[in-house]
């Protein structure tokens, strides 16, 4: 009888602990999928979408700036841009210490280009600053084309996405599907209810959240991220269940040796 008992404690045992395994490791769909009202969405709900502005420059960004003249060699004065050390990554790079030439925007919103001297481009577009500085250049040069474009647009992802990073992008126009893209995209274990973006607006701290498994993420001022933006994945619930699978596997073995002991120890009896 008791040989029957303990056999009987043993299989309840293992079927617990087989239970709680299985069900830690189950995730919900409804929780996975994007957007997942867009069939229902009415289609000029999406055309009448948020619109893209363009970011504006600010202290600290890095200007890749070349004026081009009829005189080729002219034009070399002004483009002797400095090399400038960032931290980032990019799609196809690892995180490190990168070399960007450019020319940086200083504290009081300045850049100083050679010969044409300090131009203030702080608060004003890619565009506005271009032509500013045609403006600019055109009292020492004849019919100089200007190109400006930002060298240090950089977004970061971090928490719950394959591979989090700081990512140096080449232009300017990027949505937080681009930025979750470079990333590899959320784990498994990301919260797509609940993303968190932080953005500094004028030195001030700007928090907003993003539901990616709804379409209203599209009329979203967040959708389109700005230079400097922060875009943070918290773990969801399963993510704490994973992290403790190692104690439940640890559990499971000792039990099983447990077991093993009581039935040869009722079998030596």
């Amino acid at each position: 009888m008791n040989k029957k008992n303990n056999l009987k404690k043993s299989f309840r045992l293992a079927l617990i602990l087989t239970t709680i395994t299985l069900s830690s490791s189950c995730v919900s769909n409804k929780k996975i999928a994007y957007f997942q009202d867009i069939q229902s969405v009415n289609q000029a709900k999406l055309e009448n979408a948020v619109a893209f502005t363009e970011p504006v420059i600010q202290p600290d960004d890095i200007l890749s700036i070349n004026v081009f003249t009829l005189n080729p060699q002219s034009g070399v004065i002004v483009n002797q841009a400095a090399a400038n050390t960032i931290l980032g990554g990019s799609a196809n790079t690892a995180v490190a210490a990168q070399q960007v030439n450019g020319f940086l925007v200083d504290r009081n919103g300045d850049v100083e280009l050679s010969l044409i001297g300090k131009v203030k481009v702080i608060g004003l577009t890619t565009y506005q600053a271009r032509e500013l500085i045609r403006e600019k250049a055109s009292l020492f040069y004849k019919e100089p084309n200007v190109q400006l474009r930002f060298a240090n647009f950089k977004v970061s992802v971090l928490g719950e996405v394959n591979a989090p990073s700081a990512y140096t992008l080449p232009n300017e126009k990027v949505t937080i599907l681009d930025a979750l893209s470079l990333a590899g995209d959320l784990t498994i274990y990301g919260r797509r209810e609940n993303v968190l973006i932080i953005r500094d607006n004028n030195g001030k701290k700007e928090f907003a959240r993003l539901d990616l498994n709804s379409s209203d993420i599209f009329s979203s001022p967040y959708y389109y991220l700005k230079q400097n933006d922060v875009v943070y994945v918290e773990p969801n619930k399963r993510k704490v269940s994973a992290s403790n699978s190692a104690q439940i596997q640890t559990i499971g073995v000792i039990a099983s040796v447990l077991s093993v002991i009581v039935i040869a120890i009722s079998n030596f009896k």
